[in-house]
């Protein structure tokens, strides 16, 4: 059993402990009062610091807090996108985006624009998800992507951007034909065509489209049109002649003693003229 003065002598030690936490500054809220008594520079120089160290996160903070402690001056300006670009570092994608976004209302004509808006498109980018699960994520890239290249083609993020939307379309094919696959094996053949179409007529420069012209082989074959199959299959052997995807569709026509001829005019006619021959008018 403890005896009353061992409790009398814990509770003198328990007080002076309590009394040295306040006169260091524990429960006060100094911290505050000498954040708001620092210059814009000092913390300016506290946000890099925390970013040198790997602390990207508390470096958005402390930007963000200079931003809001002196709007008007010419560190705030870039304390804005450095706090987009700590954001974007430490995972925080909305944040980041807000940052960025704040800095084009506010600077659209400044030199750091492009890669505002660039790093917007990254945001959306970098945050893909496979092509099983929803493209809303895919798409909002793809329109911040191609903002890049229309607001800033001079830029040094243009071309990067560019190189991005290719991989994004071919992303976005690769998702309408793991959907168009999955009603070709269901027999919903028509369903299957249109996502097929779709391939052809919004996403033909990716490497989806050999397949894409094989896989419409198969669906109108399946459909009973063969003249649709065999046109089909004559613009996929005139393009990707050596190809896996043409090999599989001419073995499909001559089992049913078809042979691969392209018909004048109609949609594929319409396809090879602009996708492969150029011919846009």
């Amino acid at each position: 059993m403890i005896r009353r003065g061992a409790l009398r002598m814990l509770g003198l030690v328990l007080a002076c402990a309590v009394l040295s936490a306040c006169s260091t500054g524990w429960f006060d809220d100094d911290d505050e009062v000498v954040v708001e008594e620092r210059s814009a520079q000092e913390i300016f120089e506290d946000a890099e610091a925390l970013l040198e160290d790997n602390n990207p996160q508390a470096a958005a903070q402390t930007y963000d807090e200079l931003e809001r402690l002196y709007p008007f001056s010419q560190l705030a300006k870039r304390a804005t996108i450095m706090s987009a670009y700590s954001s974007y570092e430490a995972g925080n994608m909305p944040a980041a985006r807000a940052s960025a976004g704040r800095y084009l209302d506010l600077y659209p004509s400044d030199p750091d624009a492009a890669y505002a808006q660039y790093l917007i498109a990254l945001t959306y980018y970098d945050t893909i998800v496979d092509v099983e699960r929803d493209q809303a994520t895919t798409k909002n890239a793809l329109q911040e992507l191609t903002e890049v290249t229309l607001r800033y083609p001079t830029s040094d993020y243009a071309r990067d951007a560019q190189l991005k939307i290719d991989l994004t379309n071919n992303h976005l094919a690769g998702k309408e034909m793991t959907v168009g696959r999955y009603y070709l094996k269901r027999g919903h053949y028509i369903a299957a065509v249109n996502r097929f179409r779709v391939v052809l007529e919004q996403y033909q420069t990716t490497a989806h489209t050999p397949e894409a012209l094989h896989r419409l082989v198969e669906a109108y074959l399946s459909l009973g049109l063969e003249d649709e199959a065999v046109t089909t299959a004559a613009v996929l052997g005139e393009n990707f002649v050596g190809s896996e995807w043409y090999a599989a569709s001419f073995a499909l026509l001559t089992d049913r003693d078809l042979r691969p001829e392209r018909e004048p005019g109609g949609f594929f006619s319409d396809i090879y003229r602009r996708v492969f021959q150029g011919k846009w008018l």
